[in-house]
């Protein structure tokens, strides 16, 4: 008996992460937590491949199979740019849009940024607003300065002013280079509205 349960730990240790569905609860190998914060420093490629690249089974295996937005945008972003998987730029995009779809705010700012400068797809900078409205909404930083420059070069409409404006007002960053760059955004969104727009969007709270 007791040579069987010592059977049953060894190949439990030795099974990769995804297999361990059929035992039990999955343990994922990334938290939702981690890959954010990857995400957000855009480390998550440099994660995996630091990984020796042990764990793409596990990935697409979440991506496809558990359709978990965070590795659907990790895996789609891994076949985008050939990360430890055959590149496959058309189906890297695929589960880009699946993650966005999904409320993913790393994928919903890396699609409208990509259409905003067209890498890997054609360049469409108003097809990039909806994108990137999400994500700042959600709070990605990134995605509310890059809403603002689109706004301010005459793309989307004047009606995104008040939203971008506020965003940018109640955003908090440790980044002096970040906060000159919103501060000067927020002048130039200024010089574009009205007085008691501006006031409105300074007195309204936000939330995400």
């Amino acid at each position: 008996m007791k040579l069987r349960k010592l059977l049953l730990l060894t190949l439990l240790a030795a099974a990769p992460a995804y297999a361990l569905e059929d035992v039990g609860d999955a343990v994922p190998v990334y938290t939702d937590g981690e890959l954010i914060r990857l995400f957000e420093s855009n480390s998550h490629l440099q994660r995996v491949k630091a990984d020796e690249c042990q764990l793409v089974q596990d990935i697409e295996a979440r991506a496809q199979r558990v359709e978990s937005p965070s590795y659907q945008f990790l895996y789609g972003d891994m076949l985008a740019w050939g990360v430890c998987v055959d590149r496959d730029v058309e189906l890297g995009v695929y589960y880009m849009q699946s993650a966005a779809h999904q409320g993913s705010p790393a994928a919903l700012e890396q699609l409208g940024r990509y259409y905003a400068t067209g890498t890997l797809v054609q360049q469409d900078r108003e097809r990039a607003i909806p994108y990137l409205r999400e994500a700042a909404a959600m709070g990605n930083v990134d995605a509310r300065i890059q809403l603002a420059e689109l706004l301010l070069s005459n793309y989307g409409s004047p009606l995104d002013f008040e939203d971008a404006y506020r965003w940018l007002y109640n955003t908090v960053t440790a980044s002096s280079s970040v906060h000159s760059k919103i501060t000067k955004l927020r002048r130039g969104l200024e010089n574009r509205m009205p007085a008691n727009v501006i006031a409105r969007a300074k007195r309204r709270d936000v939330f995400w």
